[in-house]
């Protein structure tokens, strides 16, 4: 494998910044990862595993190495009358995972279609949408220890899924390369009886009404999922951005019905710590929505998107950040936490 000094990331990241890395390499075969970390792998060194580069706030040049994992290769690893196990190796596009699997007829991603990023980074960020997380369908994670060198295996469970979180953002963080996923998928018999669709979570009904379809399955709930996306999202090829910048705070019970009481509009959800309220109503609430400075800007049509129209850099981009994480605080008492990360 060779490593490049003084690399462009502005291809890697979607939100399109002109950083560069002191190093980097790129992983094609597990077998290189051992041989990376033994000549090339120093902890006092800052080290980033990169996929796709989506979920990504770069304010700097990266002073280190930036490794980019690029394993490819989708399995059927079993197929039974209750579950399909597949497998994706870390490199896949996320979408075209999805994109396989349902033209498979195999159910139980269809929610997460057109998600930008890779299979590796799932686990770790626990993507969710529309209803559905994938720490649901992780039956489990294959990764390599970057002390080590080892291979080791974790199962779903012990991954221990939250809301955009998982045991990679604690105990294991900056400590291992995810190589491969293995889900646990609905099988076709299963969806073409229409089990286990989720059509409740935002526009799903609504958008397959003006599809025409009355009676859909897992590809018609992915094309309408796809549809909205496109509706209220920005291409990242087109407009630099990250998907979402903040997550969805959770408040508790007593503090929502305060907020109702001055907001009886206000939309929310159950959720097992309390009651989730969407960030991108808090941000459009304080009149955020379209709002742009220079090249630095919130998305139109969806107030949780920053973009970069062009020129922007990260730190304009964290400071608009700031100043809306500041403008909630100051209206609802709530404070957004960033869903993606800053480096």
């Amino acid at each position: 494998m060779t490593i490049h000094e003084n690399y462009s990331l502005r291809k890697l990241n979607t939100f399109g910044f002109d950083v560069r890395a002191a190093r980097f390499g790129e992983i094609r075969s597990a077998e290189e990862i051992p041989l990376f970390l033994e000549k090339f792998y120093r902890q006092e060194e800052p080290l980033l595993i990169l996929g796709g580069g989506s979920n990504l706030l770069f304010t700097r040049d990266f002073p280190g190495t930036v490794l980019r994992i690029s394993l490819g290769g989708i399995t059927l690893v079993e197929e039974g009358e209750k579950e399909v196990v597949v497998s994706a190796g870390a490199g896949v596009i996320w979408d075209d995972f999805v994109a396989y699997c349902v033209s498979n007829g195999w159910g139980g991603l269809e929610n997460l279609s057109l998600i930008p990023g890779l299979v590796g980074s799932t686990p770790i960020q626990n993507i969710g949408a529309y209803g559905m997380e994938a720490g649901e369908t992780v039956r489990e994670v294959r990764y390599t220890e970057m002390e080590t060198g080892r291979q080791q295996v974790i199962s779903g469970t012990q991954c221990r899924f939250g809301y955009r979180n998982s045991i990679f953002k604690h105990e294991l963080k900056e400590k291992t390369i995810v190589t491969e996923v293995v889900f646990n998928l609905i099988p076709k018999k299963a969806t073409e009886a229409r089990e286990g669709l989720k059509l409740d979570y935002g526009h799903i009904r609504k958008e397959l009404e003006i599809m025409g379809v009355s009676d859909p399955g897992i590809r018609e709930v992915r094309e309408a999922v796809c549809r909205i996306r496109r509706s209220k999202l920005p291409d990242p090829a087109v407009t630099g951005n990250a998907g979402s910048f903040f997550k969805n705070p959770v408040v508790t019970a007593e503090k929502a019905d305060t907020l109702r009481s001055g907001y009886d509009c206000m939309p929310s959800f159950a959720d097992p710590n309390g009651i989730k309220i969407p960030a991108a109503w808090l941000i459009e609430q304080c009149g955020w929505k379209g709002k742009r400075f220079g090249d630095a800007g919130v998305h139109i049509n969806q107030p949780l998107v920053l973009v970069n129209y062009g020129q922007a850099t990260g730190q304009q981009i964290l400071q608009l950040s700031e100043q809306i994480r500041r403008s909630v605080l100051d209206k609802f008492g709530i404070t957004l936490e960033s869903e993606v990360v800053i480096i």
